[in-house]
C-alpha cells in the first residue's frame, strides 16, 4: 500500500461511524494470535457489511469463511429480532476465538457456528437466504455461488471478498488464483438473474442482488 492509498484509506475510516464495540479488541487479538490476520475484514468494509445489513434486515444470512468473526459480527448487526446467521469455518482451531467474541458482542443466540467442510454443511441447512457473504477458499468462489444462488431469495444480496486479488487481475499473465477470480466476476456479470456493482474497497468486493 503507497502512502497515498494509506492516507486515503485512514482519510476514510475518520468519517466512517464507529463499530460494535468489541471489535477493536477482536482485530488486536487477531493480529496478535492468528496466522494471516491480514484477511480480516477491518473497520471499513464490516462496516459497510453492517450498513447493508441493517438496510436489508435480513432474516436468514450465510457466511461462508468465518476466519476470527469480525465480519460476523458486523452482518449479525442487521438481523430480525428472529433472525439467525449460519457460519461456516473450516479451520477448527480458531473456534477459540470466534465464540469468545460472538459471547462478548452477545449474539450466541443470533449466530450458529459451524465448523467443517462448506459443500458438506450448506446442502444440509435446508434454508433460504437472503445474504450471503462469501470470504473462503477463492478456487472454491464459483462452486460457492452455483451451490447458493437458487436458495437466495429475490432481493437477496450476495457478496463475495478479495475479487480484485491486490490488483492482479489487472496483471497481463495474471495468477492461477487471479484467473479464476476474473472468471468468476465475469461469470456474475453475465448472469441475468441478478445485478452487480463492484468496489474497491479493501482488496475488492462485489455485491450482488438477485432479481
Amino acid at each position: 500500500m503507497s502512502l497515498q492509498e494509506k492516507e486515503l484509506k485512514d482519510y476514510c475510516d475518520k468519517y466512517t461511524s464507529p463499530g460494535h464495540e468489541v471489535l477493536y479488541d477482536l482485530e488486536r487479538e487477531t493480529y496478535l494470535k492468528a496466522l494471516s490476520p491480514q484477511m480480516i475484514s477491518g473497520h471499513l468494509q464490516g462496516s459497510l457489511l453492517s450498513l447493508l445489513s441493517k438496510t436489508l434486515q435480513p432474516k436468514r444470512i450465510l457466511e461462508i469463511g468465518t476466519f476470527t468473526a469480525y465480519a460476523t459480527i458486523c452482518l449479525a448487526q442487521g438481523l430480525k429480532e428472529d433472525g439467525l446467521l449460519h457460519t461456516i469455518e473450516v479451520n477448527d482451531e480458531l473456534d477459540y476465538i470466534i465464540e469468545k467474541y460472538l459471547k462478548k458482542a452477545g449474539l450466541t443466540e443470533k449466530v450458529k457456528t459451524h465448523y467443517g467442510d462448506a459443500f458438506d454443511i450448506i446442502p444440509s441447512l435446508n434454508e433460504k437466504w437472503d445474504m450471503v457473504f462469501i470470504d473462503a477458499g477463492k478456487k472454491d468462489y464459483d462452486a460457492f455461488y452455483d451451490l447458493i444462488i437458487d436458495h437466495v431469495n429475490p432481493g437477496g444480496i450476495i457478496l463475495a471478498d478479495n475479487v480484485l486479488w491486490y490488483g492482479k487481475v489487472l496483471h497481463k499473465k495474471r495468477d492461477v488464483d487471479s484467473q479464476i477470480l476474473n472468471s468468476f466476476v465475469e461469470k456474475i456479470n453475465n448472469d441475468q438473474r441478478v445485478e452487480n456493482v463492484l468496489l474497491p474497497i479493501r482488496d475488492g468486493l462485489i455485491v450482488v442482488r438477485k432479481k
